[in-house]
């Protein structure tokens, strides 16, 4: 299968990963910014989210991603992932590092955390309300906990569409397929990475960009101290400005 996606601009190619509270959609206000420095811009949606259904056996997310470039023949590209996107980001650098030629992480996570008291308190509310088919609520949660206060009711409103979808599709009944694990180690990992955290977001996030901070030599972390979990949808001009600047030196176009 290839994954719902979109493409545009000219120049290096980079591939945006959404949050798995979003989909393709949470890279709007990139976009225009992104194509504009000089970029080819690759969205997708992973499987379950956007326009992307669930899968019909079992699969990897990052193997997603490298069936997709291999379909836009592209050898090699720039990878900018947020949240679970992130993850697949990481994973797809540690297994592929030859085809990756920078990293922009936001607020990543990464698939051996441990989470903490708060987060794991929300993942078990989210799971007694889906459990309660209270599809509705489990919705507010998840806009409450992951947006920060800098986003206005526009954004609030289209991580609510976002999630909302998400959820309908990922519980339709239907065959379920798991995915295929795989153990990667981020010291192998040669892209140059900037790694980028919120104060308004769960610890954990801060943890994570610090640990993978020590874990990937000639990384970059940046604290934004007015951010919340998806700081590229909370205040996205600045956002751009870091992203547009550290993907210049990283990946320069002609």
């Amino acid at each position: 299968m290839t994954l719902s996606h979109d493409v545009a601009g000219d120049g290096p190619t980079l591939v945006l990963l959404h949050s798995t509270v979003c989909d393709r959609r949470m890279w709007d206000p990139q976009l225009p910014a992104l194509t504009a420095a000089g970029y080819r811009v690759v969205r997708c949606d992973l499987r379950g989210f956007g326009d992307s259904p669930m899968p019909d056996r079992p699969y990897n997310n990052a193997d997603d991603v490298a069936e997709l470039l291999d379909a836009l023949g592209v050898e090699r590209a720039a990878l900018v992932g947020a949240s679970g996107g992130g993850r697949v980001a990481l994973e797809f650098a540690a297994r592929m590092p030859q085809r990756t030629a920078a990293l922009a992480l936001l607020c990543t996570a990464v698939a051996d955390h441990e989470p903490g008291e708060q987060l794991r308190a929300f993942g078990e509310e989210e799971d007694t309300l889906l459990e309660a088919g209270d599809v509705a609520a489990a919705t507010e949660l998840n806009v409450t906990a992951w947006i920060g206060p800098e986003a206005d009711d526009a954004t609030r409103e289209l991580v609510r569409t976002m999630q909302r979808h998400a959820f309908e599709v990922q519980l339709a009944p239907g065959e379920e397929h798991g995915s295929i694990k795989h153990q990667v180690d981020h010291t192998v990992i040669t892209a140059p990475a900037l790694l980028v955290s919120g104060e308004h977001d769960f610890a954990d996030f801060t943890d994570i960009a610090v640990r993978l901070s020590k874990e990937i030599a000639g990384s970059r972390h940046v604290h934004l101290d007015w951010a919340g979990h998806l700081p590229s949808m909370e205040r996205p001009e600045d956002v751009n400005a870091l992203l547009v600047a550290f993907l210049r030196e990283a990946v320069p176009t002609a």
